[in-house]
């Protein structure tokens, strides 16, 4: 049979530990963040970060998407925050069809993305559109994950931007 050792009560005053130091004065505020920094209201950083730059199509399609929605309603609500900024809507297709196909279809979709943002209050003399077709892909890979990152509409930033 095993008991547990107890120790004996102490007899005199016990001495209170110190208060903790307090922080130095350059450590009491969190240091800025390094993202919070680097991006300027207005600019294209800014842009990216907070509308997005890039909406997505399904194959052979140009009808903007339900998930492209939010990102195209932010990229109009920053414009109208910008009035000065100018942008090209860039549309892309993945590898598959003719090149005359592709450059089409590209048109397509840069123009309905256009035309989402004049109907949600941008106006339509700051945008400009262009077709890639397949000519400059942002995924040099094959496949259907490939194929789908192609499938977009860029929007560029082209002046007015700080």
């Amino acid at each position: 049979m095993a008991a547990c050792a107890s120790r004996p009560k102490p007899t005199g005053p016990v001495a209170a530990a110190p208060p903790p130091a307090p922080p130095p004065a350059e450590q009491t505020a969190p240091p800025p963040s390094p993202v919070g920094e680097s991006v300027l209201p207005g600019s294209e950083r800014d842009f990216v970060i907070n509308a997005g730059d890039r909406v997505y199509f399904d194959f052979d399609r140009y009808d903007v998407r339900t998930d492209a929605q939010p990102i195209l309603d932010a990229q109009a609500a920053w414009l109208q925050r910008y009035p000065a900024v100018q942008v090209r809507i860039d549309g892309n297709c993945d590898e598959r069809g003719t090149r005359e196909y592709n450059l089409a279809l590209g048109a397509r979709r840069a123009n309905a993305v256009r035309d989402y943002l004049t109907a949600h209050g941008v106006a339509a003399d700051r945008i400009t559109t262009v077709s890639y077709g397949k000519e400059k892909p942002i995924d040099a890979g094959s496949g259907e994950e490939a194929d789908a990152h192609n499938r977009n509409a860029h929007t560029a930033l082209l002046s007015g931007a700080r």
